[in-house]
Order: C-alpha cells, then structure tokens, then sequence
C-alpha cells in the first residue's frame, strides 16, 4: 500500500507538493503538471525537461530543478513506469488523473 499510497499523493494536493513548490518557487499546480509531464517524457527519445517545458510552458531551469527534488532520473523513471504502466498502478494512476480532472 505505500507505493499505491506515494502514487496517490503525488497526484493530490499534500504537504509534499507544497514544500517541492515552495522550493522551486512554483505552485504546487505547476509542481504537479511539470511532475506528470516529466513522467510523460521520460521514456520518450527527447531531453526530458525541454519536452515537459514545451508542454507546460515552464521554464527547463525549474524542471531541472523539480527532476533532483524528486531523486533524478532514476526516481522519475520509476515514477513514469508506475504513473504511465499497463499494469495496476498505471490504471490507477489514469484513475486517478480522471479523477482529478488531469487529462
């Protein structure tokens, strides 16, 4: 349940998203589109961050900085995989972005 916990509250407003935000001197509506962008992008065959910034319209400096916040690469990849997998978390990742009104 703390993975399925984690995925949740990566996708809703919490403490987590507030305090990354404040840190990159974000929203934490900006925090959470850039994440869900970085997720998108990250298995793609593009620069990461200039595909979420052509996305989002933030700036790559802030995406950068959101990506090491996080744990780099690695950690948003395994983000990507669960956010964006066939498998259950990714179901319940879209779940949850209907949901939330993200797509």
């Amino acid at each position: 349940m703390g993975i399925l916990d984690g995925l949740l509250n990566q996708l809703s407003d919490n403490p987590d998203v507030t305090n990354l935000a404040a840190k990159v001197g974000l929203s934490p509506e900006h925090v959470q589109m850039a994440v869900q962008a970085l997720a998108k992008f990250h298995p793609m065959d593009v620069d990461t961050a200039e595909g979420a910034a052509a996305e989002t319209g933030l700036p790559t400096d802030k995406l950068q900085e959101i990506i090491g916040h996080i744990g780099g690469e690695g950690a948003l990849g395994q983000y990507a995989s669960m956010l964006q997998g066939d498998g259950a978390l990714g179901k319940i990742g879209n779940i949850a972005s209907d949901f939330l009104g993200k797509k």
